[in-house]
């Protein structure tokens, strides 16, 4: 009867550890597939957001030079016409992140910032200059800087960052929806991240 009882009991004991066994291994499983699929998806999101948009510009320069104290000058002027084409770029191949199976988190440790580039055109008019102090490489350099930082100015005013940074949190949002589809928690400046609208906020 005791060898009975005793071959029952190691026979529940090698059921049960073979069952723990058989359990652990599929948890692994599902964990490091888990892993791949959001791996993938964080691969998908490797890409460039580029956001353009279109700003004009009418500059007027004017220079003048006194020659013989302020009763002489030489003067030089030109109007200039802008036409720019600016792109905001997110290059989202930058993106760092740390993957965490036994807690379940994905931990984004780096978005880069946005790349701004203006590709002016430039078209002169009204150029003249006196003989003395005529257009040189510094003149047109000089003009060129404060184009661009007055058309940064009408940039940071206008909704195009606004745009650009709408279209990464959709990205981003991918990443939000297959984590909390395994059960993950995507994880920002170490802020757990639930939903959409924590999301842009924490990207605000």
């Amino acid at each position: 009867m005791k060898k009975i009882l005793i071959g029952a009991v190691i026979a529940l004991a090698s059921v049960l550890i073979y069952r723990s066994c058989t359990d652990d291994r599929e948890k692994k499983t599902i964990l490091q597939e888990n892993s791949m699929l959001i791996q993938q998806e964080l691969k998908n999101v490797s890409k460039l957001i580029v956001t353009e948009g279109h700003f004009a510009e009418v500059y007027n320069y004017k220079d003048s030079r006194e020659l013989f104290g302020p009763l002489v000058t030489a003067q030089k002027k030109a109007l200039v016409v802008v036409n720019a084409e600016v792109m905001v770029v997110y290059d989202l191949s930058q993106v760092t992140y740390d993957l965490d199976e036994e807690n379940k988190t994905v931990k984004i440790t780096n978005i880069p910032d946005p790349e701004i580039k203006i590709n002016p055109d430039f078209e002169y008019y009204d150029v003249t200059a006196d003989y003395l102090n005529p257009f040189k490489a510094e003149d047109y350099n000089l003009i060129k800087r404060n184009v661009n930082a007055s058309l940064m100015k009408k940039i940071d005013a206008s909704t195009l960052r606004s745009n650009a940074e709408n279209r990464l949190v959709s990205e981003l949002s991918r990443i939000l929806v297959i984590t909390n589809s395994m059960g993950w928690t995507l994880v920002f400046e170490d802020v757990p991240v639930q939903n959409m609208e924590e999301l842009d906020k924490i990207l605000d």
